[in-house]
């Protein structure tokens, strides 16, 4: 029987100990001139506190060959994807690891015609979701009025749900 890979928040981040730390956390792998990390984090702290009930999770941004590997290793898929959850086994105040590509955030920004930034928060909350255990592609539509009514509180435009839905 073939071992899992470790946990993504053993490889993604070089902290010692999730446990150790109570607030939400964005790295950027590379400085980005386009984006923001204070703007970032700063939503991301509000995603904590509003979204996540003060519990916290760290979101890497990242390019799409980590991200392909990161899909190929946790999910069998040999693709870049746009976002990545990875929950935290059992129930703690850390809620997971969060991975968006930056590529496929600034192809979607254009596609949908708003900045990279603002589509980095729409994948953040998208990811939140996901650590939060929910789940649209086997739900009953729970998610996607979650989303929808958070991107509306937020200010954030059409969420990646809606734009796969007929």
């Amino acid at each position: 029987m073939p071992s899992e890979p470790p946990h993504p928040s053993r490889t993604l981040y070089s902290r010692q100990s999730r446990a150790e730390h109570a607030a939400a956390t964005v790295t950027l792998r590379r400085p980005l001139k386009d984006i923001r990390p204070r703007a970032l984090h700063l939503f991301a702290r509000s995603l904590q506190r509003q979204v996540a009930r003060g519990r916290s999770f760290d979101c890497l941004i990242t390019g799409d060959g980590e991200m392909r590997r990161l899909n190929r290793d946790f999910r069998g898929q040999d693709h870049p994807a746009d976002v990545l959850s990875f929950p935290a086994p059992g129930s703690a105040p850390y809620l997971g690891d969060l991975a968006i590509s930056i590529q496929r955030a600034r192809a979607q920004a254009r596609q949908f015609g708003h900045g990279a930034e603002q589509e980095i928060r729409i994948l953040m909350l998208h990811g939140l979701l996901h650590l939060l255990g929910m789940d649209h592609e086997n739900g009953d539509g729970r998610m996607e009025r979650t989303e929808r009514r958070w991107r509306s509180r937020l200010g954030l435009p059409c969420g990646l749900i809606e734009r796969v839905q007929p």
